[in-house]
């Protein structure tokens, strides 16, 4: 209650300065949060927003909430803005917050990183190994312009996803997979199956790369079939290699910064 009665005396008292024009607050760049304040803006943030951004925010193609590069919001009274009013003609609608649930989720959105702790992790040396060995990761993805298209390109994964996504990509692929990785899977007017990652679509065509990494384009009229697929190719890591082996995979993919 203490900590509710704080947040709630902080914004009323950053709402007035904006409106008075004072330009405290709020009003600075990346304003210093507690502890409480970031994780009750985690559990408003996955009630508010991680349906469509994602519990790591990065869901929205072109939109990385963990970037600290919003282009609409490099202020808090920006991205207060944002939040409240939504941007026209955008996917992004307004969304209507108490006080201490605006102050939380400002506070969450300015320090997304922050759980991150590479001591806990394994051995990035160890986890690279595995990631180019026995873990074939680069037979669907691509690092730094190695690799295979097929997947997610994994070049700054450090950069955009927390430890924990990172985890539960890792333990569970298809439950963690955002729908546009999603692979698909189509048939031609000549009978041929063909599977793939879908790069774009639209009305009338697609175009995807298939398995064989080539790039294709199909007139949806000429298909007999297509489909987006909801299993993940990608195996349950967790099947595969042990508690240590995972800690090292995931301390060399928090690692991978671009």
């Amino acid at each position: 209650m203490q900590r509710l009665i704080r947040g709630r005396w902080l914004v009323a008292c950053a709402g007035f300065c904006l409106v008075a024009g004072i330009g405290q607050g709020y009003a600075q760049d990346h304003t210093e949060y507690e502890p409480a304040d970031i994780e009750y803006g985690r559990s408003v943030y996955m009630e508010q927003c991680a349906a469509c951004h994602g519990e790591d925010g990065a869901a929205v193609a072109g939109v990385d909430l963990r970037s600290g590069q919003l282009r609409r919001a490099a202020l808090d009274r920006e991205l207060i803005q944002v939040i409240r009013d939504g941007i026209p003609g955008t996917g992004m609608l307004a969304i209507e917050l108490d006080t201490a649930e605006m102050t939380g989720i400002v506070a969450y959105l300015r320090n997304m990183t922050y759980e991150i702790d590479v001591a806990m992790l394994g051995d990035a040396a160890r986890g690279r190994a595995i990631f180019e060995g026995a873990g074939d990761c680069l037979s669907c993805h691509r690092l730094q312009g190695q690799g295979f298209r097929t997947g997610p390109d994994l070049t700054r994964i450090g950069s955009v996803r927390t430890l924990s996504a990172l985890r539960r990509s890792l333990l569970d692929p298809t439950g963690t997979m955002r729908p546009i990785d999603r692979p698909v899977e189509l048939v031609t007017a000549d009978g041929a199956r063909i599977t793939g990652r879908r790069l774009n679509e639209d009305t009338y065509t697609v175009q995807i790369l298939d398995d064989d990494a080539r790039l294709r384009s199909f007139d949806k009229a000429d298909l007999r079939e297509f489909r987006v697929l909801e299993q993940s190719p990608m195996p349950a890591y967790g099947d595969r290699f042990d508690a240590a082996a995972l800690a090292d995979l995931l301390a060399y993919l928090v690692s991978l910064k671009g």
